[in-house]
């Protein structure tokens, strides 16, 4: 059976710190965004921010000891790096509140053409609430999806518009899927990079909304930020 086209997880993560600004400060979310630590480049000099009060985290090298109280949002050790701080809760929450983060880095359920994000309710079953991703979404500067481009039962995760409950409205920038790399603009979902062996029409098949594609368009590992801002160029 041949493997289907796409980035790694790892693959991916490299995509998202690839948009991540130099010395910017930047919270990550549960799920496969807390792979992103482990995937920027040190010269990055990133500030790791997390919910539970750490500012200044990288992940474990092979060589780290996991100190069992330095953990991230998913519980994971992780090691405080030069300049860091641990504070409380409230300290942690004013700054995602308070427009101090460049970026955060979020999973979601859907991710609407508009930009409007489901993050928190799959729409079934028992759930302990919204928790802090509204404060992320609607607090942060910039703000980054990462997430499977479809569903388990194959459905698109982007769509036109978001029939899950909303965590902020218009709030995305960028959603990073397994497939391409595509912009919330002001005329639509732009695709400005796709994974290795993923077309134009493959990526459309699989996406709930139009997708526009910048030109050129490349397949390829990208480049530390910044990445110039791509043409349009409409779909036949």
């Amino acid at each position: 059976m041949n493997a289907l086209p796409g980035w790694t997880k790892l693959e991916q993560a490299r995509q998202v710190a690839a948009l991540l600004e130099p010395k910017s400060v930047v919270n990550v979310g549960v799920g496969m965004p807390v792979m992103v630590p482990a995937a920027v480049d040190p010269a990055q000099q990133i500030m790791f921010h997390c919910e539970n009060g750490l500012i200044g985290y990288q992940a474990l090298a092979a060589t780290d000891r996991p100190d069992p109280d330095i953990i991230d949002a998913r519980c994971e050790p992780v090691r405080l790096v030069v300049g860091s701080s641990v504070v409380g809760h409230d300290v942690s929450f004013a700054i995602a509140r308070g427009g101090r983060l460049d970026a955060t880095v979020l999973g979601a359920y859907q991710v609407a053409a508009n930009g409007d994000l489901a993050n928190w309710s799959a729409g079934k079953g028992s759930l302990a609430g919204i928790g802090g991703a509204m404060d992320l979404a609607v607090g942060a500067r910039r703000v980054i999806v990462m997430m499977r481009h479809t569903s388990r039962d194959g459905g698109p995760k982007i769509v036109r518009r978001c029939d899950l409950p909303l965590t902020a409205m218009a709030c995305v920038n960028t959603v990073v899927t397994e497939l391409a790399v595509i912009d919330v603009t002001p005329r639509g979902l732009l695709a400005r990079t796709l994974a290795p062996g993923v077309g134009r029409d493959y990526l459309q098949e699989r996406t709930g909304a139009p997708v526009l594609f910048s030109e050129p368009l490349p397949n390829l590992l990208p480049t530390p930020y910044p990445i110039p801002s791509p043409k349009v160029a409409e779909r036949p």
